[in-house]
């Protein structure tokens, strides 16, 4: 509870009013202040008070003072028990205030003549209520939550250049997922791109060659170099040999030679010595010699070394050689469209080692050609170079392999060229592309952290989402109640207009409400497209009563809907600006009933008829009357004593003649002058129909006269007759019935009897 002022400083037109501090608050408090007094000064004290703001109060600081504004409170909760308000700032706040003023209507229903965004943007909080706005304010704490996701999410976005991610969208890019053959099949898309690309040239272009090494057939040279002739006599053999080797180099051949001439009939002499050769006894032994066997022999021996010489000699060679180039080449070419592995071979230490062992070998031969007759092993030597060439067979042989499944692969190559989707190979090349570049090093890690930033945002979205599914179930609920509220006070009220659609929206500014106000069935929309000129709007269709009266009823409703409210400090400041008399009444009410929920309440107001029915009916141990009143050219607080301001003219006059006719007294003039208004004020009541305020006694005395007797008689006749006694003798002390009033001579006994006369036709009828 607020306890005191205690004191107001140079605020409003409070210069320096330390009064407050012997006028203590009560749970009821009634502040009376005429107009321009300082009233509305203490409710912004209040305002600020419950939000801890400075600006109210230092907007309101007096015109001319020297000092800040200095305010000091006493509360009933703490600590600290003071509130003070010193060099801009409050030492502690009054959250539980809720205040009623120019300010509540200003924020949340309209101001002037209209009803704007922030408005509705307010009555939706206001709607709410606090437990509704820790939702309202949580979902908001997640969208706001979101836009910094956002603009975190841009800024890692930028870091991740739009060609490193091939025009990728950044989301999907930092999603790509991992591949170990990224580079390999990056590449084969690319050749299969270019193959398409290249249709024309992949399909004339020729396959990649094969190499061919001849073996060196290690077995039948082998086998010649071993063979002899055992069908020659040994002795003959012997003979021949020495002979042939006295003849010298070659001489075994150039005796064979002669002896197929002689054989053939070409020679019957010695061609050196012209001897007859018919009788010869070595020519036996030549004949058995050089028989078919040996022919043939030596025929093996010389085509053995043909066959070297064509299948290994130099142009042999020099063929393998040119291949090799030619598949080096081709392969550079197909390496464009296929993958195709490296086909490296040294011809260099080929040929080497190919003419190495064909020299070998053919030296081996030529021995055995010059003697056929003795067998010749190959030398370890001689054995190694052909195993050295064995194995470059095996690797030309791999090497094929490698060749013929390179060719199957350049086939279908061909193939897909001819019917390739060169957009479809194009789109391939960029995801790949974009695959590798998402997990190089540095991207990676920068597209992690865009993941990371993604998740989080993830995240918050859901709980976004939870907290507005919680808030649009706390508003389906909310918002019925509270427009069944708001009518339910209007109603209350009196007043000729209810509302209708009373429903919260989302919009991009934060979430608001909207509503109608529905007159003769007919709704007036308060949101939305400005009306026209002509159309009726919440500006042409509410009188200003009308307006502060759905403000009121806002805040009654808003207080319904409190589940604090037991706690809360109600402020209401002047509630009755521009209501009708019987919204005065109905208003007076709604403050009683307000006064017994909640922990104080404090009117101001600067009608004191409507105070003093609070006052009434207040509770005298709770409650309290101050008043704001002039102090020189400030204002100041001063006690109010309601009994005196609540006392009527009716009241005094009655009370007067009451006196007089139990006690008698020295104010008989007064007395005297009092019996015709208290007749007066008796038959407003009694027969109102009859005797509205604007009649006079006189003529409603000859009205009652007239219908005595009569279906519609006023007055009895005794009731008429004592009427007219009654003011014939008033009449006698009013300047508008005797021009001599104030000279008029009063006999204190006849006057007694007309004062207990005039109390008794004016006394509660059975």
């Amino acid at each position: 509870m607020i306890k005191t002022f205690r004191m107001l400083r140079n605020i409003g037109q409070f210069d320096s009013v330390s009064a407050g501090a012997t006028l203590p608050l009560a749970r009821v408090t009634l502040l009376y202040a005429e107009n321009g007094r300082g009233k509305t000064t203490l409710a912004g004290i209040l305002r600020a008070l419950a939000s801890g703001e400075a600006l109210p109060i230092v907007e309101r600081r007096r015109l001319g003072a020297t000092h800040p504004p200095h305010i000091v409170i006493d509360c009933s909760d703490g600590p600290p028990s003071q509130a003070v308000f010193e060099n801009g700032s409050w030492s502690r706040t009054l959250s539980n205030i809720a205040i009623f003023d120019d300010a509540f209507v200003d924020e949340n229903v309209f101001s002037g003549l209209t009803v704007e965004a922030d408005h509705r943007q307010n009555l939706h909080e206001l709607i709410l209520g606090s437990q509704g706005v820790d939702l309202g304010q949580r979902l908001q704490a997640l969208v706001a939550k979101i836009e910094k996701h956002n603009a975190d999410l841009r800024a890692l976005a930028v870091a991740i250049p739009e060609d490193l991610r091939c025009s990728v969208p950044v989301e999907q890019f930092c999603n790509l997922p991992f591949r170990p053959d990224v580079d390999e099949a990056l590449q084969a898309a690319k050749r299969l791109l270019a193959a398409a690309l290249q249709q024309d040239v992949v399909r004339d272009a020729e396959l990649l060659p094969q190499l061919v090494l001849p073996s060196f057939e290690m077995p039948l040279i082998q086998e010649v170099l071993l063979r002899d002739l055992p069908s020659l006599d040994e002795q003959a053999l012997e003979k021949v040999e020495a002979h042939v080797g006295r003849i010298g180099l070659n001489g075994e051949t150039w005796v064979a030679e002669g002896m197929r001439r002689v054989d053939a009939g070409d020679l019957e002499s010695c061609p050196f010595c012209a001897q007859d050769l018919s009788g010869s006894p070595i020519l036996a032994h030549y004949r058995a010699y050089f028989s078919d066997a040996y022919r043939q022999h030596m025929q093996g021996i010389a085509q053995l070394l043909t066959q070297i010489e064509s299948r290994h000699g130099g142009d042999v060679v020099a063929g393998v050689e040119r291949v090799a180039r030619v598949l080096g080449e081709r392969r550079q070419f197909w390496t464009q469209y296929v993958t195709i592995p490296e086909l490296g071979l040294d011809t260099a230490a080929l040929a080497h080692d190919w003419r190495a062992t064909r020299e070998a070998l053919a030296t081996a031969i030529r021995a055995k050609q010059s003697t056929p007759l003795d067998s010749v092993v190959l030398s370890a030597e001689i054995l190694d170079l052909t195993t050295t060439y064995q194995v470059w067979r095996d690797v030309v042989e791999t090497l094929n392999e490698t060749i013929s499944e390179a060719n199957r692969i350049i086939k279908l190559a061909k193939e897909q060229a001819a019917a390739s989707d060169i957009p479809a190979l194009e789109k391939d090349v960029v995801e790949l592309q974009a695959i590798k570049n998402r997990h190089a090093p540095e991207i990676a890690a920068r597209c992690d952290a865009y993941l990371v930033a993604k998740k989080a945002k993830s995240a918050t979205e859901k709980a976004r989402d939870r907290a507005k599914a919680d808030l649009d179930e706390y508003r389906r609920t909310a918002f019925p109640g509270y427009e069944a509220a708001i009518n339910q006070y209007l109603e209350r009220f009196n007043a000729g207009f209810r509302l209708d659609q009373v429903i919260a929206a989302d919009t991009r500014g934060g979430p608001t409400c909207t509503y109608n106000i529905l007159i003769n069935n007919t709704a007036v929309a308060i949101a939305g497209r400005s009306p026209a000129a002509g159309e009726p709007s919440f500006r042409n269709t509410l009188s200003s009563g009308d307006r502060n009266t759905l403000a009121l009823a806002f805040f009654f409703a808003s207080l319904d809907q409190d589940p604090q409210l037991a706690d809360r400090i109600v402020v209401i400041d002047d509630p009755l600006s521009s209501l009708d008399d019987h919204r005065s009444l109905a208003t007076v009410h709604q403050v009683r009933r307000l006064a017994g929920q909640v922990r104080q309440v404090i009117i101001m107001s600067h009608n004191k008829t409507f105070l003093c029915r609070i006052w009434d009916w207040a509770d005298r141990a709770d409650r309290a009357a101050l008043q704001v009143v002039r102090d020189g050219a400030g204002s100041t607080l001063s006690p109010w004593n309601v009994d005196n301001d609540a006392i009527t003219d009716h009241d005094r006059n009655h009370a007067a003649l009451r006196e007089y006719a139990a006690h008698d007294g020295t104010n008989s003039q007064e007395v005297a002058r009092a019996i015709r208004p208290v007749l007066e004020s008796f038959l407003r009541v009694a027969v109102p129909e009859h005797f509205p305020p604007s009649t006079l006694l006189g003529t409603f005395r000859n009205t009652c006269d007239q219908r005595v007797g009569k279906p519609n008689e006023i007055l009895s006749v005794d009731d008429a007759r004592e009427l007219d006694e009654l003011t014939e003798y008033a009449n006698r002390f009013h300047h508008d019935t005797n021009p001599a009033w104030e000279t008029e001579v009063i006999n204190d006994g006849e006057l007694h009897g007309f004062v207990v006369r005039a109390l008794a036709f004016c006394a509660p009828r059975p």
